[in-house]
């Protein structure tokens, strides 16, 4: 075993060792059985069709990370990992479309740390200089911190693919999105291994960076305003076009 690896094994073990409790077997969902849980851009319910999950333009503004942030995203396709967050005792303004979750009704660990995921997809997409990528929210002791695995970008392909990518827990490899400026009580950045070790809020897969231009006049504060929602944005600068999946696995490392 050369230097590098056993440092990578050593690293591993360690980075694992806190480990969450949960069961830690293969979350594998084939849209071919329903949504499970999965959600399309806001709240709304995933569109399945011929056995795959359908998410296609136009998708909403999330202006929630806007510089001083890392920028503006599409939410494409998301779930909770975690009941609490969909309990039937919510208040009723805080209900979501179904009340459940795939991934956190089986119990799975939230502890993410190198757990490889494997996305069947395929699309058609204008992107606009976005790329699709996994992001990442958990709630630690701080704030609410939101990771995007930017090193890994999630190819779309024109015919069925499989796409890996890997939860390594290796800062460079990943963004802290952070928070627009009314927002830094709910949104910020902490540790990396806090967060990946207990991804306790959602996994959302997102189109990101997006390109941001008021389709009006008279805008002052481009990001002091949300845009979409304060002012409308030109839809020209903006990713369009469909991307279907048919299956998301995940495999815990051993």
């Amino acid at each position: 075993m050369t230097k590098y690896l056993l440092s990578l094994f050593i690293m591993t073990a360690v980075s694992l060792s806190a480990a969450e409790p949960g069961d830690r077997t293969p979350y594998i969902h084939h849209f071919s059985d329903g949504h499970g849980g999965w959600f399309s851009d806001r709240h709304y319910e995933l569109k399945i069709w011929d056995g795959a999950a359908q998410c296609y333009s136009p998708w909403f503004v999330d202006p929630n990370h806007a510089p001083p942030g890392a920028g503006y995203l599409h939410l494409v396709m998301w779930i909770y990992t975690a009941r609490h967050w969909y309990q039937p005792d919510m208040p009723a303004a805080a209900r979501l479309p179904y009340q459940e979750s795939s991934f956190a009704d089986q119990g799975k660990s939230t502890d993410l740390r190198y757990a490889r995921m494997t996305i069947r997809l395929r699309g058609e997409m204008d992107l606009k200089g976005a790329q699709l990528y996994l992001l990442a929210q958990a709630q630690t002791e701080n704030t609410t911190a939101n990771f995007i695995l930017t090193g890994q970008q999630i190819a779309i392909t024109e015919d069925w693919s499989d796409q890996t990518i890997v939860l390594a827990n290796d800062p460079k490899q990943w963004t802290c999105i952070g928070s627009r400026n009314d927002l830094t009580h709910l949104y910020g950045c902490d540790d990396l291994d806090t967060a990946l070790s207990d991804v306790n809020v959602d996994l959302i897969f997102v189109l990101f960076p997006l390109d941001i231009e008021p389709a009006c006049d008279g805008v002052t504060d481009l990001h002091g305003l949300k845009a979409d929602v304060d002012y409308p944005v030109k839809t020209s600068k903006l990713p369009r076009g469909i991307i279907q999946f048919e299956s998301v696995r995940l495999d815990y490392p051993q």
